[in-house]
């Protein structure tokens, strides 16, 4: 808005860049223009004050289908006064000189009139829509149609309006009806999220499933491992006991090829030994041949008495003497005694 000042009988006014003033003095414009500043006595002066600037103004109203159903529109129109002085001459945009402000409500006046016109055409357009193509295309076809007939009504070119742009931010049928709308949508939309969360399920069983299967043919190799290790180590294990007892057969072998060749070397060497002592026998028996019983006699008690442990005292009965010198006495008892072999003597006889 404008700013008046008071300067004593005189009054200043300075306007804003964004509003077009017009001065009337005595009923004639005396002075307009955007942002103009001037002195003025109060007594003498009319001033309107229009806003240039773009104005934005909200519409909600409502309208019925071609199926008889009831909607609610929720636009916008932009608009702004491109020709201020036509519109000062249908629209009331005097101030009072003391305030600056409005005496009427033009903006009001002029939203008015813009609402009914953007009803107007928007009524004729859903006249001729179902529901359901209102809710889905209703704010393209609205926004156009209520652009274009705004655009090329003859009233506001005349009261200088131009209007900007139209947003028709949407349409919607009443709560309950919007609900009933929206339930085979959200159902559906359940359908799909339940279908989507039992998929999912699914999935997961036949994971875990593929998981179980594999930790099951996991367990199955493993078992078959188990059963080829237990089986490798059973023939390594007979192996061993096999290899162990060749090795002992084959130690007991050579203990007994070595007793069997140390039997032999031992019954030869006796046997050699044997031979040895029965041919000594026999040159000594050979030696023997040709010598007397009685001096035979005494070489064996010479050897005897050089064998013999030593005797301190010797008791000798009478009736020993009396028969060792009846055979001395008599040499062909002693020679019938012997029986005139060697040979039974022979074993007693030192070796020499």
């Amino acid at each position: 808005m404008a700013e008046i000042s008071r300067r004593a009988f005189a009054r200043h006014l300075q306007a804003t860049p964004t509003t077009y003033v017009q001065r009337l003095k005595n009923g004639k414009v005396n002075k307009d223009g955007i942002g103009i500043r001037f002195w003025f006595r109060q007594i003498n002066t009319e001033v309107s004050e229009v806003p240039v600037d773009e104005q934005e103004l909200p519409l909600l109203f409502h309208a019925r289908t071609e199926d008889f159903q009831d909607v609610s529109v929720q636009a916008t129109v932009t608009y702004r006064l491109a020709q201020p002085q036509r519109t000062v001459t249908r629209i009331d945009f005097s101030i009072d000189m003391a305030t600056g402000t409005w005496r009427s409500t033009p903006l009001e006046q002029l939203g008015g009139l813009l609402t009914e016109l953007a009803q107007q055409h928007a009524l004729g357009v859903l006249a001729s829509m179902s529901l359901t193509a209102a809710m889905v295309d209703g704010p393209t076809v609205l926004r156009r149609a209520i652009g274009e007939g705004l655009g090329a009504d003859q009233r506001l070119d005349d009261t200088g309006i131009d209007v900007v742009g139209v947003r028709v931010v949407a349409v919607r049928p009443a709560k309950d009806l919007e609900l009933a709308l929206q339930t085979p949508v959200a159902e559906r939309l359940q359908q799909d999220a339940d279908g989507a969360r039992f998929e999912r399920r699914a999935m997961a069983v036949e994971q875990e499933r593929a998981i179980s299967e594999n930790e099951l043919n996991s367990e199955i190799e493993l078992a078959k491992r188990t059963e080829e290790l237990v089986e490798q180590e059973g023939l390594n294990e007979r192996k061993r006991i096999a290899e162990r007892a060749e090795a002992s057969k084959i130690k007991i072998e050579a203990a007994a090829r070595d007793s069997r060749i140390s039997a032999a070397a031992k019954a030869e060497s006796i046997e050699v030994v044997g031979a040895a002592n029965a041919a000594a026998e026999r040159a000594s028996l050979e030696a023997y041949n040709g010598i007397s019983d009685g001096t035979i006699l005494g070489l064996a008690v010479k050897d005897l008495a050089a064998n013999m442990p030593n005797i301190d005292s010797l008791v000798v009965a009478p009736d020993m003497v009396t028969s060792l010198l009846a055979k001395l006495g008599g040499g062909g008892e002693i020679g019938a005694g012997s029986g005139g072999s060697t040979n039974q003597i022979a074993p007693g006889a030192p070796e020499r």
